[in-house]
């Protein structure tokens, strides 16, 4: 991160400064992005099913003027965690495997549904997504993910055989044997991850084990198994192969508008430059256009951010994290840091010309789940902090700095990224993890970033060129262009009122809608020049305002709304994807042959009134084929036979669930893959009651409904064994650690409460390298554990 000087921008003269703008043109595509989770996310109202709680919280966002809502990782993990262990990427939630169906997010229904939900109140998906490494080979006891014949990568112990389950081979027991010979989509071997015969490397930042087994994306990283029964023969370029053809699915799938990229710094850059011009251009009806939002994560210099964005063609920006070594000064200074030379700390590609089109690419942020990592008490209350594994230093959402520190990134060029717990307080209000979305009281929203949401949105900064107005030690004047003038004062005492240049024609009377100057209005001057007053961060301003102020032409009122959006997914039916288990959604499937038996594509949850159109694409457009529309009570609404691409419409009388779901229309039909697609409009309210009863159905097939358990650092060192432990309940639980052999090697009683609980091991002695067996017996979870 870079940390040097930036005094000498206090020297530019205001004319010099005015020339920060890329000639002057405002820029478009720009978007207001809530993070939509924290780190250990959970509400106990909604266990394993955060896509409802945010499906609940969406007509919240949409009156607050978000335009997109970033949705963690939503692929099975081995641990049903919070994403960032990726297991199999063709599951969303929709197979029984390691013994559970749904992701911490929920099913696959329930997630496709929230995507639907958020379109509806008019607000854009994107959606994380983690390709650096895949966690978690094995069984659920890690049965059959060791492969003998790889090469040790220090770390993994060489757990690099990854097999699923699938429609034809669902999981009918958890031993090696059943679990090598799974044949679902995108298996891997340990040829595809560092080290291996095209790769042989284990060290930079491209080929470093740091998270889990290190997926490799050149040429020759391809190979089979020594000891899995299901071991098709890969070819060259295979994970980047069938990285590339999963992310269209996925995005055909899930119908998400845009992607975060998790760690872009460690797999080469022209993985991320195929895998995002496939997202945006050849993806089909799915391609999100040179202009879809795309943002990577990569920690470092403003140089190597440029640097990055370069080399994948300015297809996506990042995350501002020089900018953010500025904000987090504003906060930690104290009032001594030089806020005049905020603006030199942006990364210099901020904004790019795409086909006469300006796209803000850079993303100014604050906080996100991998710099806010706080300690709680067992009702979510903060008791302090996690520093070690945070990315960078937090910023304290009840320091008086945040809103200054948020009104200079929602000021500065960029789609600028809200975290949801600096704009929700779920750290003090004693309901982090039982919280109602749709309860302002329980969930209340911090007045002053929701103000300066509402600045941006309604006053139009986007529209508005960025230019620079003035710097000092204690006041930064940023003007978007005839649209609004926002003044930003780190002091905390002391109100600053500086006199600036302006591009609103003299005469215009401006008022400051963020309400610290209360009904004062102030009148641009002849040569276009106007007074800027802006509060201290004590609070003491009228409204409390804190540390900013945003001037703009009188009598503006609400006028941002998003249209609300239609939403179409599409299902695959194929013997390698879904899962015919009894425990699973049982979607997926090809058309067998010599049978009408039904496939189940999936579900949609419509609008009552709101028309519905479906089709069917076959592989052979020869046979006559039947796709259908089923209600909740089993009654076929609507249904399309006959050959080649089937089209259908149809108007629901009722909110609620609809089947997708196609069979042959004669046994004389041989088997056959097909695609299924909808396009429909889902309630922009849903409600409560039957979301919770929805929740509780799709998640009682779990082992233990709202249990997780985690191990962090795994690998671990011999002596030092720490958890986390996700629980739905106040409870007593046993903590077992066995060996393969199955011998007890260590036992502890630890009292667990409802959502995290941290825990280190009481290991009396040193461990033997090697692979232990973690588990909770009241709780139905066991975690493999790695120790080097």
């Amino acid at each position: 991160m870079y940390t040097g000087t930036h005094s000498w921008w206090r020297k530019l003269t205001l004319a010099a400064a005015a020339l920060l703008v890329l000639g002057g043109q405002p820029a478009k595509a720009q978007k207001v992005i809530l993070q939509g989770y924290w780190w250990d996310y959970w509400n106990s109202n909604y266990p394993n099913g955060w896509a409802n709680y945010i499906a609940l919280l969406a007509p919240r966002l949409k009156a607050m003027g978000i335009d997109a809502v970033w949705l963690p990782p939503s692929i099975k993990n081995g641990n049903q965690g919070n994403g960032y262990s990726p297991f199999d990427n063709y599951d969303l939630g929709d197979k029984y495997q390691k013994g559970f169906t749904a992701t911490r997010l929920g099913t696959k229904d329930e997630l496709l549904r929230a995507v639907a939900v958020l379109h509806a109140n008019g607000i854009e998906v994107v959606q994380d997504i983690v390709l650096n490494h895949n966690d978690g080979a094995g069984s659920q006891t890690g049965a059959g993910g060791q492969d003998p014949a790889a090469w040790d990568d220090g770390s993994t112990s060489r757990y690099k055989n990854f097999r699923y389950v699938s429609y034809s081979k669902p999981a009918t027991a958890e031993d090696a044997a059943n679990y090598l010979a799974r044949n679902g989509r995108f298996p891997k071997n340990w040829q595809n991850f560092n080290p291996n015969p095209g790769n042989n490397s284990t060290s930079g930042d491209w080929n470093a084990v740091y998270f889990g087994p290190d997926v490799s994306y050149y040429n020759g990283s391809y190979g089979q198994s020594s000891n899995a029964t299901f071991n098709p023969a890969q070819g060259a370029d295979y994970m980047r192969n069938g990285v590339r053809d999963w992310l269209v699915w996925y995005k055909k799938q899930e119908g998400f508008d845009g992607v975060r990229m998790d760690a872009v710094k460690h797999f080469p850059d022209f993985a991320s430059e195929d895998f995002l011009y496939n997202l945006q251009s050849n993806a089909g009806w799915a391609s999100g256009g040179a202009t879809m939002y795309a943002v990577g994560e990569w920690v470092g210099s403003g140089g190597q951010m440029d640097g990055w964005v370069a080399n994948v063609q300015n297809r996506a920006g990042t995350f501002d994290f020089s900018l953010r070594n500025g904000l987090y000064s504003i906060v930690s200074g104290g009032g001594n840091f030089d806020l005049g030379s905020l603006p030199g700390y942006q990364q210099a590609t901020r904004v790019v010309n795409i086909n006469g089109t300006y796209v803000h690419r850079t993303v100014p942020f604050v906080n996100n789940h991998d710099t806010f990592r706080p300690q709680t008490d067992a009702n979510g209350n903060y008791t302090g902090w996690n520093t070690g594994s945070e990315l960078a230093p937090h910023i304290d959402p009840s320091d008086g700095r945040l809103s200054a520190a948020y009104a200079a990134a929602l000021a500065v060029d960029g789609s600028p990224q809200i975290f949801f717990e600096d704009l929700f307080n779920v750290g003090s209000t004693s309901k982090r993890y039982s919280h109602q979305p749709t309860s302002t009281t329980d969930l209340p929203q911090r007045s002053d970033i929701e103000n300066l949401i509402w600045c941006h949105q309604n006053l139009r900064f986007k529209d508005g060129a960025y230019k620079v107005r003035y710097q000092a030690q204690d006041h930064l004047v940023i003007e978007r262009s005839t649209k609004a003038i926002i003044g930003i004062n780190d002091n905390w005492t002391a109100w600053q009122n500086n006199t600036v240049s302006c591009d609103f024609a003299p005469g215009t009377v401006l008022k400051d809608y963020s309400g610290a100057n209360g009904t004062a209005t102030v009148t641009v001057s002849a040569s276009q020049t106007v007074s800027i007053n802006t509060p201290p961060c004590n609070g003491t301003a009228s409204g409390g305002r804190r540390g900013y102020s945003v001037w703009a032409p009188t009598g503006i009122g609400n006028n941002y709304n998003r249209a609300a959006m239609a939403t179409t997914q599409e299902w695959e039916l194929a013997d390698d994807l879904g899962d015919s288990h009894a425990s699973s959604l049982k979607q997926g499937g090809q058309l067998p042959a010599s049978s009408t038996a039904y496939r189940t594509a999936g579900r949609i949850y419509v609008e009552s009134g709101k028309a519905v159109t479906y089709n069917l694409f076959p592989t052979d457009a020869t046979r006559s084929l039947t796709v259908e529309l089923v209600s909740g009570t089993s009654t076929i609404v609507s249904s399309k036979t006959g050959t080649g691409t089937l089209t259908g419409t149809y108007t629901p009388t009722a909110t609620g669930w609809l089947t997708l779901r196609a069979k042959n229309a004669s046994t004389a039909n041989p088997a056959q893959r097909a695609f299924v697609k909808a396009t429909y409009t889902a309630p922009a309210v849903l409600s409560t009651t039957a979301l919770r009863e929805t929740t509780v159905t799709a998640t009682t097939k779990e082992a233990t409904v709202g249990a997780g358990l985690a191990v962090y650092p795994n690998p671990t060192a011999s002596d030092r064994i720490d958890v986390v432990i996700q629980s739905p309940k106040e409870l007593t639980a046993t903590l077992r650690l066995v060996d393969l052999l199955g011998r007890a090697v260590h036992e502890q009683s630890v009292r667990l409460y409802p959502g995290s609980t941290e825990q280190r091991l009481g290991v009396a002695r040193s461990l033997p390298a090697g692979v232990y067996v973690l588990s909770i017996p009241e709780l139905n979870l066991s975690r493999k554990v790695v120790v080097k």
